[in-house]
């Protein structure tokens, strides 16, 4: 998708997203559960998560996405600008050395199910890895990406020099505005939340002698290499102005006061048809992760 030619809300006709400004380009990993009896692969579906009412807003599931500014400081959170892209992560960690501190999983109980779990992400109850014990509510995976941009660049090679995190780390950062003077612009917090619904998967027999069956799409088998990409495509000045009324004519959820919410039926009926003609494992056993993408655990 190169940004000089493609414009997502000037080639978008609709968007699966609450906001119908709203057309910006979310990324995450599929997980499989391999089976520990012959090695074949199923996708793990994922779920609608919770509302702080404790309701579902659909039954299909999705990306939930945070845009978040400082709770304190006087730094004006500024929007991207068209052409900007971002990559959380890395897809090649294998160990907890070198982990990120706002990428991880939380196991969740059954009765979490319509909640997706309480409590701020990526403490100390949470797995850098995948969960080494059932999760008969889910995971709920967490992606937080920087906050600081050089201001100029709106990639890089690497698709993370151009932005870094505040000094404050991951979800922390959003206690301060403070940027490095190398990336001294405060734009949104970005956060996924992925819920996974591995209540299938959760026989205790599958996690034994601290193994685990789970791997991402892109052949992590222990979870450190969760990531996720982000394509910048909000309409005009619509993600600056729901910024600027964080607070007073936006809440927690919804920003209906300043921006355009759609049905969950337009939503959901938003979708773009499979591109790549393979069979990814919805319903039928693979003798491998589509694309023939190998597993690595180290």
């Amino acid at each position: 998708m190169d940004p000089q030619t493609i414009d997502p809300p000037k080639t978008s006709t609709c968007t699966s997203c609450l906001y119908k400004e709203d057309t910006s380009n979310y990324w995450t990993a599929s997980i499989y559960f391999k089976s520990p009896e012959n090695g074949t692969y199923r996708r793990v579906p994922q779920m609608a998560n919770g509302r702080l009412n404790g309701t579902l807003l659909a039954q299909d599931g999705g990306l939930t996405i945070y845009y978040m500014r400082p709770f304190s400081g006087g730094t004006k959170t500024t929007q991207m600008k068209p052409g900007f892209r971002m990559l959380a992560g890395d897809p090649n960690l294998r160990t907890a050395n070198g982990s990120y501190p706002a990428i991880c999983h939380r196991c969740l109980k059954a009765s979490d199910r319509t909640s997706g779990g309480s409590g701020a992400p990526c403490d100390r109850n949470d797995f850098a890895s995948f969960p080494n014990k059932p999760c008969a509510g889910g995971i709920r995976a967490t992606v937080i990406f920087p906050s600081c941009w050089d201001g100029v660049n709106l990639d890089s090679p690497d698709h993370k020099s151009h932005v870094t995190y505040s000094t404050a780390k991951g979800a922390n950062a959003l206690a301060g505005d403070k940027c490095p003077s190398t990336h001294p612009v405060r734009i949104p917090q970005v956060m996924y939340e992925i819920m996974y619904d591995t209540s299938g998967f959760a026989d205790p027999k599958y996690y034994q002698s601290g193994k685990q069956p789970l791997v991402y799409s892109t052949g992590d088998g222990t979870g450190y290499g969760a990531h996720g990409d982000y394509l910048f495509g909000w309409q005009g000045d619509a993600l600056q102005r729901g910024m600027d009324a964080l607070g007073t004519k936006c809440g927690s959820e919804y920003c209906d006061q300043v921006l355009s919410i759609q049905s969950k039926e337009a939503a959901v009926g938003c979708t773009k048809p499979q591109q790549a003609k393979e069979d990814i494992g919805n319903t039928n056993w693979l003798t491998e992760l589509p694309g023939g993408m190998p597993v690595t655990y180290s």
